[in-house]
């Protein structure tokens, strides 16, 4: 099942927007947006896969309905891990070699700095909460699962850039190491919440593909 995931069910697009990351060395942009483009990109497969019926050759496989499901997070999440190390490469490049950079150093929006990779695992976790668990009350409609999880995106971007402009948070738009044990504590809540809410939502979608009748 993860075969077919990778070789037969994903749409191209899923692996061209994985390059959306490269918007973190912006300056003067919201970067958090090129995180949003690698989810659409991802998006694109399940589409495909309702316009091709694919749930519903896969389910008729002599497989669980259950694997079903985990094949294809793990396909999503194996996508967002990519993503995020690729993110994380080029954050280090901008906290350590262009950390002194002008055009960065008054870049007026967040910068990529832990924080930001932080942030990048709230709207992975958004995508996997939000738009794949509620693909899954259907496994058919995708415009609001997926409106809903463009919603969330919106609200999480805007707290990003709005947050390092109130007083006392600016550190949080550090362009290098300051204050670096907090940008770890940062970074660390995002892993425990991304691995907790993709947990809790394959659970969740897994019994909600097992109670529809397709």
């Amino acid at each position: 099942l993860i075969k077919k995931e990778f070789r037969l069910s994903a749409n191209l697009l899923s692996y061209l927007f994985i390059p959306f990351v490269l918007m973190t060395m912006i300056p003067n942009y919201p970067s958090l947006v090129g995180v949003f483009f690698v989810c659409f990109g991802i998006f694109h497969t399940f589409q495909a896969g309702r316009e091709s019926n694919d749930v519903l050759y896969t389910a008729l496989l002599p497989v669980k309905k259950s694997d079903v499901v985990t094949a294809r997070f793990i396909f999503a999440v194996a996508i967002e891990i990519i993503a995020f190390i690729l993110c994380a490469v080029l954050t280090v490049i901008r906290m350590s070699v262009l950390s002194n950079v002008e055009v960065y150093l008054k870049n007026p929006l967040l910068n990529a700095n832990l924080i930001y990779l932080a942030y990048v695992l709230l709207i992975f976790s958004a995508f996997n909460g939000v738009f794949i668990t509620g693909f899954y009350k259907t496994a058919y409609k995708i415009g609001i699962p997926f409106l809903c999880f463009g919603i969330s995106t919106v609200v999480i971007i805007a707290v990003a850039e709005v947050l390092h402009h109130i007083p006392t948070l600016e550190w949080l738009n550090t362009t290098g190491f300051d204050n670096i044990l907090w940008q770890c504590v940062a970074v660390i809540a995002g892993v425990v919440i991304f691995v907790a809410v993709t947990a809790l939502s394959l659970n969740i979608s897994k019994k909600r593909f097992e109670k529809i009748d397709l």
